[in-house]
């Protein structure tokens, strides 16, 4: 067995306003907040805790830092739109008029956005 095979992963992301990211990630995507310390916000997604990290001086990056996979990527799409959440549309991309890019072979779809802070998530069926 591999030394963290068995291991459970933990997500962190950084932001400079924890207040405006608890609430983006709590009331804005409806994730569970599991407690907050002195270091993070916690929140649930399925069986991994997501920690919020204060970084006053972070650049985010300009990729997908952190996907969600959704059983109906046109329904969360949809949802995450009426709480006010802007995707993202690249040039190039095969997107559609809701920002959903469908991958060649159309099995695979995607859609991208921001957090508060510049860190770009997903949602896709992948």
């Amino acid at each position: 067995m591999g030394i963290l095979e068995a291991s459970k992963p933990l997500i962190v992301i950084c932001t400079r306003d924890r207040a405006r990211a608890a609430t983006f990630y709590g009331n804005t995507l409806g994730l569970i907040a599991v407690h907050e310390d002195s270091f993070a916000a916690v929140f649930k997604i399925g069986e991994v805790n997501l920690r919020v990290s204060v970084v006053a001086d972070f650049t985010p990056h300009e990729h997908t830092i952190l996907g969600f996979n959704v059983a109906d990527v046109t329904a969360t799409v949809i949802a995450l739109r009426e709480r006010g959440v802007h995707f993202n549309v690249y040039k190039g991309f095969n997107q559609d008029e809701l920002g959903i890019c469908s991958v060649p072979g159309g099995m695979v779809r995607v859609a991208w956005f921001n957090d508060p802070d510049g860190n770009v998530l997903s949602v896709t069926n992948a």
